[in-house]
């Protein structure tokens, strides 16, 4: 395996295929579909052989992968293999083993070749700097672990990458970032805006967040801080999904990613996706936990891809609520509003269900007592005009910045029902 090769392939395919008009762009990826799924899917135990159509396929998700995982593999290595992999150093045979950092304690494996390790790496860098890679990069990432995804770019004359661990907190590598003085920097939105609030010595070309939903609150500290506009990259254990374009819209990933969309209300969609240019762990039809709102305007920068114009949350965080026409659901991005809209002076909160019929809003003990009251009567006000009796109660105590997690400023507590 030649990886220069892997990598500046999947660098000029990705370029490549950003310039096409859609219909040729939608003729090239069906063909690669069912390229994947002629070739590559049988290869998986669980398939055994090509479907006639995509949607012949069973809907997976991360519980049956799981609970199957040497069955979804071509290597047929188990969950158990692989965790102890991830424990010694995340190193299978000639296979990379990582894992998400699970939201909710439900952690999701993956394992790719150093091929595929390869071409991601290609995939992202045309997507995210192609104009910063030949002057060369500094990237630091920061985040809550290491995967073997990054070997790559550690490898590659033109990158100097540099891994932050996010458990570890900033106090423990904030001198060793400032030293880096990293070109480009990738981070969760709640870190971003903390180099902000702390000043942190810091002047990068870009700024990318990840690994966490990018709620509009952060975006303006964030923005004004680095001076520079705030881009997203949504990755996660199924893959690249989307990247942000120099115009400022986040692009479906669809050059590797065939998307299906299931529709969860309120204008939202969850996404199945099919990585058709994945060929250890195959992952067809996999069902996502992500509320995104789809964009109905293509991008003025001429690619194809289609853009998204929210990444809501997590399906887990709707709250769910009796009333007394049935059961409602109210979805993260429509509380979140609720609060923020309340009242100017409000840059962060918590809104938690904790019980069926009992959610907990908390402020900072700083924010002004009628800008906590409005935001309080604004909750009650949108579920009582939703028909529920839930009880809102404000808790006023300070929102620390918390490492071990991920920020989930509306959080839903409440037992998954399957």
């Amino acid at each position: 395996m030649n990886a220069l090769a892997e990598a500046v392939g999947s660098f000029a395919l990705t370029r490549w295929v950003s310039r096409k008009n859609r219909a040729d762009f939608e003729r090239w990826q069906a063909a690669a579909l069912r390229r994947f799924l002629d070739r590559d899917l049988p290869r998986a135990s669980f398939y055994g052989k090509a479907p006639p159509r995509l949607t012949d396929l069973p809907v997976t998700d991360k519980a049956l992968l799981m609970a199957r995982f040497e069955d979804f593999n071509v290597h047929g290595i188990t969950a158990a293999e692989a965790w102890a992999a991830l424990a010694r150093d995340g190193r299978a045979g000639s296979l990379t083993v990582g894992a998400s950092t699970g939201t909710s304690g439900n952690r999701g494996l993956f394992v790719i070749s150093e091929a595929e390790k390869y071409r991601w790496l290609g995939a992202i860098l045309a997507k995210a700097a192609p104009d910063l890679l030949w002057r060369g990069m500094r990237v630091a990432v920061i985040l809550p672990q290491n995967t073997g995804l990054y070997e790559g770019a550690r490898r590659s004359r033109l990158i100097k990458l540099a891994f932050f661990d996010l458990t570890l907190g900033p106090e423990r590598w904030r001198e060793a970032l400032e030293t880096f003085n990293p070109t480009v920097i990738i981070a969760p939105p709640k870190m971003l805006r903390h180099f902000a609030v702390e000043c942190f010595r810091l002047a990068p070309k870009r700024i990318f967040c990840a690994a966490e939903t990018l709620d509009p609150v952060d975006r303006p500290v964030i923005e004004a801080f680095f001076r520079l506009r705030l881009e997203q990259i949504y990755m996660a254990t199924e893959g690249l999904l989307a990247v942000t374009c120099r115009q400022g819209s986040l692009h479906l990933a669809e050059d590797s990613v065939f998307f299906e969309f299931e529709p969860a209300g309120e204008g939202l969609v969850t996404p199945l996706v099919t990585a058709f240019r994945r060929q250890t762990q195959i992952m067809a039809r996999y069902r996502m936990n992500d509320l995104l709102r789809l964009s109905e305007q293509p991008c003025r920068c001429g690619s194809p891809l289609r853009c998204v114009d929210e990444i809501i949350g997590r399906k887990d965080d709707v709250f769910r609520l009796a009333s007394a026409s049935g059961p409602i659901l109210v979805t993260p991005d429509v509380l979140r509003n609720a609060v923020l809209k309340a009242d100017r002076r409000i840059d962060d909160f918590r809104l938690v269900q904790i019980a069926p019929d009992a959610i907990e809003l908390r402020l900072p003990p700083s924010l002004a007592d009628d800008a906590a009251a409005a935001a309080l009567q604004a909750v009650r006000s949108l579920l009582e005009g939703r028909g529920t009796t839930a009880i809102v109660t404000l808790v006023r105590a300070p929102l620390p910045l918390e490492t071990s997690r991920k920020l989930r400023r509306v959080e839903c507590r409440l037992e998954q029902v399957p």
